[in-house]
């Protein structure tokens, strides 16, 4: 499940960098200014930083801090999107199925941990 969930990061990380204005677009239908281009790249850059962060090693294993990491990051970015869809009225093609994607990658990654923590 970390694989996955870092996996779609790094797309995201990498759209951000290469198409801001596309992104934002497709996920909030709204356009970025100049500012908005700049800060988008950054948290395209953080994306790939975190992704990097949590990725399996080589025998496939990731320990609790990384799906905790990632946890958070789901829990918070699916409320955050959630609130810009119904607080702001924000929204494109693709902000509810962002939504339901992180809502349901952080609670497989509950569940994950929930397992990896009984194991210990």
């Amino acid at each position: 499940m970390i694989a996955f969930s870092a996996t779609v990061e790094v797309a995201t990380g990498l759209a951000l960098l290469g198409v801001p204005a596309f992104v934002a677009q497709a996920l909030l239908g709204a356009e970025l200014s100049v500012v908005g281009i700049v800060v988008a790249r950054c948290f395209g850059i953080t994306l790939l930083a975190l992704a990097l962060a949590v990725w399996p090693g080589r025998d496939g294993a990731t320990g609790a801090p990384a799906f905790r990491a990632m946890l958070l990051y789901n829990v918070l970015i699916g409320l955050y999107l959630t609130w810009m869809g119904t607080h702001w009225r924000m929204g494109g093609v693709l902000l509810w199925p962002a939504v339901a994607l992180h809502s349901g990658v952080a609670m497989l990654l509950a569940l994950a941990l929930l397992g990896v923590q009984d194991a210990a």
